[in-house]
């Protein structure tokens, strides 16, 4: 194995891991995170297809208060890099990564709950007026979530393919057969999550009307998009929310119409 792949695959993995917590560049979503293994290795199809599907996968995964989510970062890098390079087949790290993502769970919980302490230090810190002792914490308390990634990654990284092969062979078919299904489940649930959250009397047309836009045969994703895309900009030229006379003496709202419409929703 070329060793600047191993360190791409790495630097990856860790930024990953980091981006679970900032949600910048949503570099920790399956279908970015994987694709990223899938091109480092070479293998950029496989890595876009296993992406796509694990993303549909994790589409209702999200934190809510105090519960914290399945770890959908390692559950992508890792099964990423069984698919790309120990050459399993993307129905097996699909099935995998359900039972990745449950112990990147527990993972993360850990790293959280040691970040706690690191918190309570950086507290310290900025009692003291001590600005790079605050620094220092908050820089090493991210260092920790991209480790948690970086450090399976290199794991898995190091055992030989044959052993892995050998595994992955000794599974027996019901069960990764089961996960598969589990994870179609999953893929359902995760849709009637994000349906849920947009339930709105105001979007439930354009709900309809993708379903009405889908049974046409000749219509491809990008079509669908680009129709969804007019209906959106559509919908801000004429709602009135978005056109409210700007010589008006209405001075209520906070200034942002979006602002505003979310505040209401």
């Amino acid at each position: 194995m070329d060793i600047i792949m191993v360190i791409l695959i790495l630097v990856v993995a860790f930024f990953a891991g980091m981006e679970g917590i900032l949600d910048e560049f949503q570099l920790h979503q399956p279908i970015i995170a994987a694709s990223l293994i899938g091109i480092v290795t070479g293998k950029p199809l496989e890595g876009l297809l296993l992406g796509g599907t694990l993303q549909l996968i994790a589409l209702g995964w999200m934190n809510i208060g105090a519960a914290v989510a399945p770890d959908a970062a390692l559950a992508s890098i890792a099964s990423a890099i069984l698919v790309t390079v120990h050459g399993a087949g993307i129905s097996e790290g699909i099935a995998l990564a359900i039972p990745l993502a449950v112990a990147g769970q527990v993972l993360t919980m850990f790293v959280r709950t040691v970040t706690v302490a690191m918190a309570h230090g950086a507290d310290k810190k900025a009692a003291e007026g001590s600005f790079r002792g605050v620094e220092l914490f908050h820089i090493g308390a991210l260092m920790l979530q991209g480790l948690r990634i970086a450090i399976p990654a290199a794991i898995i990284l190091a055992v030989p393919a044959e052993l892995v092969t050998n595994a992955l062979n000794s599974i027996p078919g019901w069960l990764t057969g089961g996960l598969a299904v589990a994870g179609g489940f999953i893929v359902a649930v995760g849709y009637a999550m994000v349906i849920n959250m947009m339930a709105t009397p105001k979007l439930w047309l354009f709900f309809a009307l993708g379903f009405a836009i889908s049974a046409v045969g000749d219509l491809n994703l990008i079509a669908m998009g680009i129709i969804g895309v007019v209906l959106a900009l559509l919908y801000l030229q004429f709602s009135p929310e978005f056109n409210q006379s700007s010589g008006g003496s209405s001075n209520s709202g906070s200034g942002d119409p979006l602002d505003d419409i979310l505040n209401d929703y």
